[in-house]
């Protein structure tokens, strides 16, 4: 079973800036897809970013040139760096993995976006 914890979430002003880490254990096989989805209160969960064991990354048009989403693949943790938040980015934030047709989430974590 793969566990995957989150972390660096809060609260910040707009225009700010934060970073999550998400770290995953577990028996991992390679190669996986990493990355990060979020829920706003009555909205639907939507994808952030992403990125393969391999490089290749995927963002969400709402916050492309802002986030960034990386990963060390040797601690199985992935990141995401959010500059210039806004008030809508306010969101849970979930981890997500990907890896031979299974997928894992972890519990959340909070971004709360003030103006």
């Amino acid at each position: 079973q793969v566990r995957l914890v989150e972390s660096g979430g809060g609260l910040v002003q707009a225009g700010g800036s934060l970073r999550l880490s998400c770290a995953a254990s577990g028996i991992i096989f390679s190669p996986t897809v990493m990355g990060w989805y979020r829920q706003a209160p009555g909205s639907q969960r939507e994808l952030v970013a992403t990125m393969h064991t391999g490089g290749p990354t995927r963002y969400a048009d709402a916050i492309k040139g802002r986030f960034t989403v990386s990963r060390d693949n040797a601690k199985n943790t992935v990141y995401l760096k959010m500059n210039n938040l806004k008030p809508e980015d306010t969101a849970v934030y979930y981890c997500n993995m990907e890896t031979y047709g299974s997928q894992y989430w972890g519990h959340g974590t909070q971004v709360t976006v003030f103006s």
